[in-house]
């Protein structure tokens, strides 16, 4: 039988502070209790609390004052990359509308990494596409594709930030991948996308990036699609 296996301590403080704070348990602008009685609630000792507290205060996510309560901060307002990449471990108790905007924020950045990536690298992704024929109709297959696509725009584009930023998605993009990717639009959407993608770095097209572009605006489509279709389901 296979049990869960508990969080470490630290582990789970995090994630009851992050959750609570992700929640409205603690908005913005809101003071954590005490540290003693913190710790208590949560089940950890003040030691880890403490730590934890330092953690998330180094990401953004709260203001620690000598002396003073510790505050929890607006995190869209305030935060950064770290909490950013923080924020996506946690796919059950995003707030609304965090997918969407991610995927909007992916139109902006993606295109050109993409054809910045092509243009330097063009036989790596001529060899990689010719592959997609392969797929068939397996939706982990194509989120683990498209996943390695992404990442090979970043590692080939010159500039060593893209693969991190990217690799703080990394767990939330293979959630919604699943999702996306189980539906047939989803994948019809992207093995065209894959075919385009390959003819225009064969015929040296140069259009790479708006062809990036499109298939990204897309899935936003599809995905608000899908959406709708399961607030329709949670609603029967």
């Amino acid at each position: 039988m296979n049990l869960k296996q508990p969080l470490h301590p630290a582990r789970h403080a995090e994630r009851r502070l992050v959750t609570s704070i992700l929640d409205g348990t603690y908005p913005p602008g809101s003071s954590l209790p005490d540290e003693r009685s913190f710790a208590k609630q949560i089940g950890v000792t003040r030691t880890t609390l403490r730590e934890t507290l330092q953690r998330l205060s180094a990401r953004g996510w709260v203001t620690i004052r000598h002396g003073k309560s510790t505050t929890v901060n607006d995190y869209w307002k305030e935060g950064g990359l770290g909490l950013l990449g923080s924020l996506a471990e946690y796919g059950e108790s995003l707030p609304e509308g965090f997918i969407l905007h991610l995927l909007e924020l992916r139109v902006v950045l993606l295109p050109p990494i993409a054809r910045l990536a092509i243009s330097r690298s063009p036989g790596v992704f001529r060899k990689y596409l010719d592959r997609s024929d392969r797929l068939g109709e397996d939706a982990r297959a194509f989120a683990r594709y498209d996943w390695k696509l992404h990442m090979l725009f970043a590692l080939h584009s010159g500039n060593p930030l893209y693969p991190l930023i990217l690799n703080d998605f990394s767990s939330i993009f293979n959630a919604m991948a699943l999702d996306y990717f189980n539906l047939e639009e989803g994948r019809r959407s992207s093995r065209d996308y894959y075919r385009r993608l390959l003819l225009s770095i064969e015929q040296g097209k140069g259009d790479t990036g708006k062809i990036v572009r499109s298939v990204l605006e897309n899935s936003i489509v599809i995905w608000n699609t899908l959406m709708k279709q399961k607030k329709q389901n949670e609603g029967e």
